[in-house]
């Protein structure tokens, strides 16, 4: 059952992504550059401001739920920089490979939650309501170190994010509570709902179908630390603090979520290696159709 919900959660993904594989030749590499440039101004800013402020957040599942899951991205991101040395010598490729290894799919974890009942749905939505901001500003922190910027400039950069913007514009309007009304909410519904296909059929047009079989160190260690090492590590830490109240299942569901469709989209922005972070996050995609039911039972069955 736990393994048909997560193949059904991740089967539309992996369509996507076939349909860009096979249509890459109808597009020049131009329009497929355009196509992300118009994800990382609109289409996804757009998408995270939406998902944040439909969530009424309250404060004290932030004050319980935010620090966890930001310790498991920070941990995360000082798992991933031990692949400097065999990773991409241009830093800037580096860091959009290393992104992906605290970059999480939302979609996804909604999906998988429902696996693990009612009180986590809501708790996932808390988390990534919290997880969201933090996961972008690291990613346009090293991103923007990547392009060799001064401090200046790299704070400038990090701070008029469009993914940065949205998410934490999103989260204080779900912190007060505040409804938007429809008729101005509809429309960025309606632009946010096209943010994921195009990014993944635009991942399936430019990732390396070769490369997807066959991993290296890099793409190795990064699937590695994200799929196993973190929520290994997650789970340990709860199972040594009692479950961390009541909260072990969904911080080890959203340890063990592959990698966001998003971060190819960044990457793209700020100049890249496109191909390598589309072929990273179809592994991971591809790799958590097994890792995650497995976490999935893990938890379930001692918390």
């Amino acid at each position: 059952m736990v393994f048909a919900t997560i193949l059904s959660g991740l089967a539309p993904s992996f369509l996507m992504v076939a349909l860009g594989g096979v249509i890459r030749a109808r597009l020049s590499e131009n329009a497929w550059q355009g196509l992300d440039k118009l994800n990382f101004e609109i289409l996804f800013p757009a998408l995270l401001f939406v998902a944040a402020c439909k969530r009424p957040i309250a404060v004290a599942d932030v004050l319980q739920i935010g620090p966890a899951v930001w310790a498991i991205l920070i941990f995360a991101m000082l798992l991933g920089w031990a692949a400097r040395p065999i990773g991409p010598d241009r830093f800037l490729d580096f860091a959009g490979g290393w992104q992906t290894v605290w970059r999480f799919n939302s979609a996804i974890a909604l999906v998988a939650s429902q696996t693990l009942g009612p009180a986590t749905i809501g708790q996932m939505a808390v988390a990534i309501g919290m997880a969201v901001p933090v996961a972008n500003m690291l990613a346009v922190l090293v991103l923007s170190k990547g392009g060799s910027l001064s401090i200046l400039q790299t704070l400038s950069k990090v701070a008029l994010n469009p993914f940065l913007l949205a998410s934490v514009l999103g989260v204080t309007v779900g912190l007060s509570g505040i409804s938007i009304p429809a008729p101005i909410l509809a429309p960025l519904e309606m632009v946010a709902a096209a943010a994921i296909p195009i990014a993944l059929i635009s991942i399936g047009a430019t990732m390396n179908w070769a490369a997807l079989a066959k991993m290296d160190r890099f793409s190795g260690y990064v699937c590695l630390t994200q799929l196993v090492l973190v929520p290994g590590a997650t789970f340990l830490v709860c199972a040594l603090a009692d479950g961390a109240n009541g909260l072990a299942p969904v911080l080890i569901l959203f340890a063990a979520l592959p990698t966001a469709s998003a971060a190819h989209v960044l990457a793209s922005g700020f100049g890249a290696d496109r191909k390598l972070v589309a072929t990273l996050i179809a592994q991971s995609t591809l790799l958590s159709a097994v890792t995650l039911p497995l976490w999935i039972l893990a938890a379930r069955a001692v918390f």
